[in-house]
């Protein structure tokens, strides 16, 4: 849930509404952020580079429902000052190459599965996001190739992107009838530059050569409540 702040309505506030919106906002956040200790989700909050957005709420629920309500809240949260400049919805899955045939799956096996149906967010400094689909052209149509020619690039793929392990972490999540891209891809690192490298590396794999389509990238830096409400306790920081 990508959002642009609308300073100019904050500036033009009073004191009193704007300690009313900054307790409203405390609250909500605190609430975000409970869903890790109860572990019912995951959130993130991030600040978000450039000039497509503002801040990132990151949020891994269970149900569309949930997703849904946080949506509203936030929309309400503040004199309309958070106005969503971009957003995207999926749901995380097991991917059709990855999957292990055999019927018995080892215990370690087992937790790698849960692991990334219900991901926990890593504590990284900084986080990257893009969609992306699979070509439907002629000459290069994904889905008219055969399942193991598709396993086979998908593998290649996978052996590349784990040349940086231990350096970044990725969230794949599947968009198909839920948003206008198919997968949506979540990069997390300590270093911004990881995200520069790992995707120039797969972008020479055949899989990304070929059929590859992708969106707009957002990169952004975690951020802690506190951090997020100092922006607006301090007018010089928004001039």
């Amino acid at each position: 849930d990508f959002r642009r702040v609308c300073w100019n309505r904050w500036r033009d506030l009073s004191d009193a509404r704007r300690q009313h919106v900054l307790n409203n906002i405390s609250a909500l956040l605190e609430k975000f952020e409970n869903v890790d200790r109860l572990k019912t989700g995951a959130f993130g909050l991030f600040a978000v580079a450039g000039h497509r957005a503002d801040f990132l709420f990151l949020q891994l629920r269970s149900t569309l429902k949930e997703i849904i309500d946080l949506e509203r809240a936030l929309d309400c949260v503040g004199e309309d000052l958070f106005v969503r400049s971009h957003s995207f919805v999926s749901v995380v899955e097991l991917s059709d190459y990855t999957q292990d045939s055999s019927s018995e799956l080892s215990a370690k096996q087992q937790q790698a599965i849960q692991a990334r149906l219900f991901p926990v967010l890593p504590a990284t400094k900084y986080v990257c996001f893009y969609p992306m689909n699979k070509l439907r052209q002629q000459g290069s149509n994904w889905y008219l190739l055969p399942l193991q020619e598709r396993q086979k690039l998908m593998k290649e793929h996978g052996m590349s992107g784990r040349k940086f392990a231990g350096r970044v972490t990725q969230m794949i999540s599947g968009a198909m009838g839920l948003d206008d891209w198919e997968w949506g891809v979540t990069l997390f690192a300590d270093n911004p530059v990881t995200f520069k490298q790992v995707v120039a590396t797969m972008r020479f794999d055949e899989v990304s050569a070929r059929y590859g389509e992708f969106g707009p990238f957002y990169v952004g830096n975690r951020i802690h409540v506190e951090q997020f409400l100092h922006l607006f306790d301090h007018e010089d920081s928004v001039a």
